[in-house]
C-alpha cells in the first residue's frame, strides 16, 4: 500500500472517530440543554403567575374573576411565530392552582379542577418549602409524550396559602430539538468532508513530494541528470539537501576515479610520443630530422594542452544539474561572431560559408556554454570539410523543436561510426592528415544540449553531413 493511502487512512480513522464522537456527544447534550433552558423559563413564569394569583387565592375569589376566561382565550390562540425556521401556531403551556391542600382550585384544561395533586411532586414539594418540578409521561411506554412541570409556592405573609404549576409538554419541544440536531450533523459532516478533503490534499502533497525525492534519487543512481526537488523548509527542504549532499559526495568520488583512468589512458599516447622524440634529441642528427622531432613535441603538446582543457569544460558540464545562467542571445549574431572568429582558417581553405538563421532569432540559453558547443561543431566542420567546400548554418523547425543546424560538405561518415561520434574519446581520423582529435567535442556538445532539454543529432545527408541542435520551441522568440 502506497504511503500516501497509508497516511490517509490513519488521518480518516482518527478524524472519522473524533468526529463521530464529538457529534455523537453534542448531540447528547441538545435535549436535555433544551429542556433545562425550557424548565428555567417555566420557574419564571410559575413564579410570576403566583404574585399575579396571590389576593385571589387568598380571598377564594380565584373562579370568579377573569382568570378562567383569560386562560381559556390564551389556550386557544396562534402565536404565528417563526423560531429557527420553525412555525409556532399554537400555545403549549398548561397552568393550574391548588390550595394549601393540594385540591385543583383552577386548571387551564378543564380537566383537573377539584382535584386532589397534593401527591404530585411540583405541588407536594412545593407545599413543603422545597423546588417542585416533575416530568410524568402520559404514556409510560412513549418517552415523547412526557411533560415537564414546575411549582411555584403562592405565600401570604411568609406562609405558603397555595401552588402554581406550568407544565409545558417535551414534545413541543422536539421540534427545536430535531432541528438542532439537524443543523449540528450537516455542519458536522461538512467539517468532516472538509477535514478529510484536506487529509487527502495533505497525504496526496507529502506523497507527491517524497515521490519527487524518490525519483531523484533513481535518476541520480542511474546516472541521468536530474533537478534537485524544491521545497520552502521543513524536515522535506532538509532531506532534500542531504540527499543532495550524498549524491555530490558519492557522485565526486565516482566522478574522479573514472576521470583518473579515462585520462591516464588517453594521456599514455601522446606522452610516449613526447618521451619517443626527446630521447632522440639526445643524440646526434641531421637538423631536418631535429626540427622534425621538434614539431611532434610541440604538437603532442598542444594535443596534451588541448585535451586537458576540453575535459576540464567537459567535467564543468557534466557536474551541472541545470543552467545556471540563462539569458535571451541573438542566435544569427552568435554564429556571426564564430565565423569571424575562424574567418582566417575559412578564407584560407576557400570555403563558401552561407549563413540562413533569421537575424531576429532570439535563443534562451547559458550564453557560454551555448557558443562553446557551437564553437566545437564549426571546429569539427572545418576539420572534415575539403578544400572550397561548403558549410551552412539554418534553421528548422518540426512541432514542437527547432533546430540549429549545420551541414558541412564532405565524405559520409562511415556506418559503424554515426552512432559513436558524439562517444567520450571516439574521434575518426581527419581527412588530409590522418590524425584523430581529442572526441571531446560532439560528447561536450551533447551535454550542452542535455542541460538546456534538447538533444544532439548527426546524420549523413546528400553531399556531406549534418548537424543538428534540436531545442525546445520555447526557447525560440
Amino acid at each position: 500500500m502506497r504511503l500516501g493511502i497509508r497516511i490517509f487512512l490513519v488521518y480518516f480513522l482518527f478524524v472519522g472517530l473524533a468526529g463521530y464522537f464529538l457529534l455523537n456527544t453534542v448531540r447528547e447534550q441538545i435535549r436535555p440543554v433544551v429542556r433545562q433552558s425550557s424548565e428555567e423559563t417555566l420557574v419564571d413564569t410559575a413564579n410570576l403567575l403566583a404574585e399575579i394569583l396571590r389576593d385571589d387565592v387568598k380571598a377564594g375569589t380565584l373562579n370568579q374573576g377573569r382568570l378562567p376566561e383569560v386562560l381559556k382565550a390564551y389556550g386557544s390562540r396562534s402565536p404565528g411565530a417563526h423560531i429557527w425556521g420553525l412555525a409556532k401556531n399554537q400555545v403549549s403551556h398548561r397552568i393550574y392552582v391548588t390550595d394549601a391542600k393540594g385540591i385543583v382550585l383552577l386548571d387551564s384544561s378543564g380537566e383537573a379542577q377539584g382535584k386532589d395533586y397534593s401527591k404530585w411532586n411540583d405541588v407536594y414539594l412545593t407545599l413543603r418549602g422545597q423546588y417542585g418540578a416533575r416530568s410524568t409521561r402520559s404514556d409510560p411506554n412513549d418517552e415523547s409524550t412526557s411533560v415537564m412541570h414546575v411549582g411555584a409556592p403562592i405565600i401570604d405573609a411568609g406562609k405558603i396559602i397555595g401552588v402554581v404549576t406550568v407544565a409545558k409538554p417535551n414534545s413541543s419541544l422536539q421540534p427545536y430539538i430535531d432541528h438542532s440536531e439537524q443543523r449540528l450533523l450537516t455542519l458536522g459532516l461538512g467539517l468532516i468532508g472538509l477535514g478529510l478533503l484536506v487529509g487527502a490534499a495533505l497525504s496526496w502533497w507529502l506523497a507527491r513530494s517524497l515521490r519527487k525525492l524518490a525519483a531523484y534519487a533513481q535518476a541520480v543512481s542511474e546516472g541521468e541528470r536530474a533537478e534537485l526537488p524544491h521545497y520552502k523548509g521543513g524536515e522535506l527542504a532538509n532531506l532534500a539537501k542531504a540527499v543532495e549532499r550524498m549524491r555530490t559526495q558519492l557522485e565526486g568520488k565516482a566522478y574522479v576515479e573514472r576521470y583518473v583512468h579515462t585520462l591516464t589512458h588517453e594521456l599514455k599516447s601522446p606522452l610516449a610520443a613526447i618521451r619517443g622524440a626527446s630521447e632522440l634529441l639526445q643524440d646526434d642528427m641531421p637538423a631536418e630530422q631535429r626540427v622534425r622531432f621538434a614539431s611532434n613535441i610541440e604538437r603532442e603538446s598542444d594535443r596534451l594542452q588541448q585535451m586537458i582543457e576540453r575535459l576540464l569544460n567537459l567535467a564543468r558540464v557534466e557536474q551541472m544539474q541545470a543552467l545556471e545562467d540563462e539569458q535571451q542571445v541573438a542566435l544569427a549574431a552568435l554564429v556571426d561572431e564564430l565565423l569571424v572568429a575562424h574567418a582566417a582558417r575559412i578564407e584560407s581553405a576557400g570555403l563558401q560559408v552561407r549563413q540562413r538563421v533569421p537575424a531576429g532569432m532570439r535563443l534562451l540559453c547559458d550564453p557560454f556554454l551555448m557558443r562553446q558547443a557551437l564553437a566545437n561543431l564549426l571546429d569539427n566542420a572545418l576539420d572534415f570539410t575539403p578544400e572550397a567546400g561548403a558549410l551552412l548554418f539554418d534553421l528548422e523547425r518540426d512541432g514542437e523543436r527547432v533546430a540549429l543546424s549545420l551541414f558541412n560538405q564532405g565524405q559520409a561518415i562511415p556506418a559503424y561510426a554515426i552512432g559513436r561520434v558524439s562517444e567520450r574519446f571516439y574521434s575518426l581520423p581527419r581527412p588530409g592528415s590522418g590524425r584523430k582529435s581529442t572526441g571531446l567535442g560532439l560528447n561536450f556538445v551533447a551535454e550542452v544540449m542535455q542541460l538546456h532539454g534538447g538533444a544532439l543529432a548527426v546524420d549523413n545527408v546528400d553531399g556531406g553531413v549534418r548537424v543538428r541542435l534540436w531545442l525546445p520551441l520555447r526557447r525560440i522568440s
